[in-house]
């Protein structure tokens, strides 16, 4: 396997020991000597390629955060798996005819791929512009049954070893299989995501979605084996090992939403592994009215009760250091009884960091005070970023009506405040193609259907544990 430093990770000597320190967030690490000799071969930018047995250790640093991994796409055509492209499909003749066009084009030896389309009792052309490509035509069994019972339809027809799932409304890359299959080098990965992007920036709401949607993971490489957290892999872009998701009994037939989210979680709990990678793009055609994109969001919060219900182990993890979260306390106190909290919370913050800094001193870890000081301000600036998201994605529509109806404005302050924080983030962060007062609108409409969406779904399977979440205490480690 081959790796390279992550970013803002440096190789440190000091005192005859070895260090490796990432600023963002931060952690250090000490090395071993050969370790430290591996790992230097990568100082000036190069590629670490490593052995077998090397390879187990790196895997630990990419797991940590300190090294990234890079997949080899170099492998013989005839070794290649094959694979079947599975595509879910109702009233989609337009799109689907796009779709396919895509797929043709892949760069993935022809012969090694199985293009199935399972129509969902279409009205419009799409069985015939199914048929017209060549791809394997194969009925739902009933009209609507919804995607979910048309995948498994189509994968019971699978002869490849690899399931390739990609919605009628989507396009695929030309490199979307070369880039992702390699993932499927490591026997205990089950499923690969890929990243997928907005296709239309015509309205606000598509170059909303071009950087907000959520079936967009990010930049980042991510994986996930065991463990109780919430990373999954949404469907329209999804990789999965076919012996592992006949294993896993495929989607539930039932679920119209979710359906993504439960799958990869079975697979997670069976001990397989899960990857999302930022490569093998997919094209994604966002809904692009703002009912529609409403609508589609309410649907999404519908989801998480059934989830909660299928999957109780799995909630919102939180980290809330107590010696951060006074000082927040603190500061958001300022305004209401003078500004004297504020200089507590800086002793506070500045006790904090000294006795950080003595801690990983008696360990000859070799992080200055200044930037023990500058992780702990990022720390708070992330801690208060998470608290507002989870108010506003989980409470906005309260909020808002305690504003309509309380008179007065203070009443206004809380949720103002809270949208703006978490808006102005995401907003600097993801860099949209819309001016801020349009992104926060939308930002809060995406709010309110979701909220919505969570509280009717939970409501109507009276189970409302998605609300809560577990807290733990502990934010950043030098290990």
């Amino acid at each position: 396997m081959i790796y390279r430093l992550a970013q803002n990770v440096e190789l440190l000597e000091r005192d005859g020991n070895s260090f490796l320190i990432s600023n963002t967030p931060l952690r250090a690490l000490r090395l071993n000597r050969s370790l430290a000799e591996l790992v230097g071969r990568g100082l000036d930018g190069s590629l670490i390629s490593a052995s077998e047995g090397e390879s187990a250790v790196m895997e630990q640093l990419v797991k940590k955060g300190f090294m990234e991994r890079l997949r080899s796409t170099l492998r013989q055509p005839e070794t290649l798996p094959g694979v079947s492209v599975v595509i879910p499909v109702k009233d989609r003749a337009d799109e689907l005819k796009r779709c396919l066009a895509s797929l043709a084009r892949l760069s993935y030896p022809r012969e090694k791929i199985q293009v199935i389309v399972v129509d969902d009792g279409s009205s419009d052309d799409s069985p015939l512009v199914a048929g017209e490509s060549g791809a394997l035509l194969v009925p739902s069994g009933g009209c609507g049954r919804g995607p979910a019972a048309a995948r498994n339809v189509g994968a019971s027809r699978a002869t490849g070893e690899i399931l390739a799932f990609i919605d009628s409304d989507c396009c695929a890359s030309t490199g979307w299989l070369d880039q992702l299959i390699p993932a499927f080098n490591d026997p205990a990965m089950a499923a690969v995501g890929g990243q997928v992007d907005g296709m239309c920036s015509e309205s606000a709401v598509d170059r909303y979605e071009a950087v907000m949607s959520s079936l967009s993971i990010g930049t980042r490489e991510r994986t996930g084996n065991s463990g109780n957290d919430t990373f999954y892999l949404p469907s329209c872009n999804l990789l999965v090992r076919r012996s592992a998701f006949t294993g896993a009994g495929g989607f539930k037939d039932e679920m119209h939403v979710g359906e993504d989210v439960d799958l990869t979680w079975r697979l997670r709990d069976q001990g397989w592994s899960i990857a999302y990678l930022p490569a093998g793009n997919v094209l994604h055609e966002h809904r692009s009215s703002i009912r529609s994109f409403m609508s589609r969001r309410f649907d999404y919060g519908t989801s998480e009760g059934m989830l909660q219900l299928l999957h109780p182990q799995r909630r919102k993890q939180m980290v809330i250091p107590p010696l951060l979260a006074l000082v927040l306390a603190l500061s958001l106190l300022a305004p209401f009884t003078g500004w004297w909290p504020l200089l507590l919370a800086a002793a506070v913050l500045a006790f904090d960091a000294v006795t950080t800094r003595i801690r990983l001193s008696r360990r000859q870890l070799p992080i200055g005070f200044a930037s023990i000081l500058g992780g702990r301000l990022r720390a708070l600036g992330s801690l208060l970023y998470y608290l507002c998201y989870h108010l506003v994605r989980y409470y906005a529509v309260p909020l808002l009506l305690v504003a309509l109806t309380v008179p007065g404005p203070w009443s206004w302050l809380l949720p103002a405040a809270a949208l703006l924080c978490t808006a102005g983030v995401d907003h600097a962060i993801k860099k949209p193609k819309l001016a801020f007062i349009s992104f926060c609108f939308i930002y809060l409409l995406e709010q309110l259907a979701y909220g919505t969406g969570v509280f009717w779904g939970c409501l109507s399977r009276r189970c409302f544990s998605s609300y809560r979440i577990d807290i733990s205490r502990q934010m950043e480690q030098a290990t």
